[in-house]
């Protein structure tokens, strides 16, 4: 009948697909478009203000759980729990506890630029899961705690932001460093390592001109140390970004707690003390200590009374 409409399940207007999850555009008219969202376990997301206060959002938990937090407080929420937003201050930060499936309204048109951005990033980020699947894996772990460790630091909107995309593409460069390197089972000669090392640089040439662009300084310096140990221009100090202050410590906890062609993996609480024996050499004191509250909170290291 004219005016009416069916839809079967997995049928939608459009589809996107990034990182094992999916939004599907349902249904759009008159500004407003509805999306079927899903989310696999253990991913953080978030409800960031609009530019336009009058713009609502509303989200209704069609399957799964998850924890938001709201003024310092975690509220849990599960099938059919619902939440939404409208004139929002500041970001709603979420992590799912398992698969869940969202259905999400909102009164501004935004799967398009949801489409293109994720359009953009998965072609960059095919480029090194096709060579080298542990980066693909280690970069979205590295995103989760950096993220985390922001949120911790109280960082605003943008720069977390900025952290979760730098993080996810940190290791981009490591395209085009040979495979034998990548997955040597020994240690690297110095030869080797100073092919290691331009993976910064060459990650910063290959997002040049895609969306992600601003976010090439952090990539750039995510190897820095504060003692200009690091590399690639052994930058000092405050010379070296807040963003990438963070993910060098979440990505050389990573590195650390999972298994490596050389070696197994360590304990988590060892890989934090290892860490915080370089505070001030290598890492910056302030995100460390942050970075040690994330991993209470999340039940991997004991709380000390």
């Amino acid at each position: 009948m004219r005016g009416f409409k069916i839809g079967k399940k997995g049928s939608s207007l459009e589809r996107v697909k990034f990182n094992n999850n999916d939004i599907s555009l349902l249904t759009r008219g008159d500004g407003t478009e509805v999306l079927l969202q899903s989310i696999e376990k253990d991913k953080l997301f978030y409800i960031y203000p609009s530019d336009n206060p009058e713009v609502m959002e509303f989200y209704l938990i069609l399957s799964g759980e998850v924890v938001c937090e709201v003024d310092n407080q975690k509220v849990f929420l599960g099938p059919q729990d619902y939440f939404s937003a409208k004139g929002l201050l500041g970001p709603i930060h979420f992590t799912t506890l398992s698969n869940v499936t969202l259905l999400w309204v909102t009164t501004e048109p935004i799967f398009d630029s949801v489409r293109n951005q994720i359009s953009s990033l998965m072609d960059i980020v095919k480029k090194v899961e096709l060579k080298d699947n542990y980066t693909y894996r280690h970069s979205d772990r590295v995103a989760n705690n950096a993220v985390k460790i922001a949120k911790k630091l109280n960082l605003n909107t943008d720069q977390v932001h900025n952290i979760n995309t730098a993080s996810f593409l940190h290791d981009i460069g490591k395209i085009n460093i040979p495979e034998d390197i990548l997955n040597k089972p020994s240690f690297l000669t110095e030869e080797e390592f100073s092919i290691v090392k331009k993976h910064p640089v060459d990650g910063v040439e290959i997002v040049k001109g895609s969306n992600y662009e601003g976010i090439t300084p952090i990539i750039e310096q995510h190897h820095e140390r504060l003692n200009g140990s690091g590399y690639p221009y052994g930058l000092i100090g405050d010379q070296i970004l807040l963003e990438s202050r963070i993910i060098a410590v979440s990505d050389s906890f990573d590195a650390m707690t999972e298994d490596r062609p050389y070696r197994k993996a360590f304990e988590p609480q060892f890989a934090l003390n290892e860490i915080k024996k370089l505070v001030g050499t290598h890492y910056d004191k302030q995100v460390v200590e942050a970075f040690e509250e994330v991993l209470k909170d999340d039940g991997k290291i004991p709380h000390i009374s």
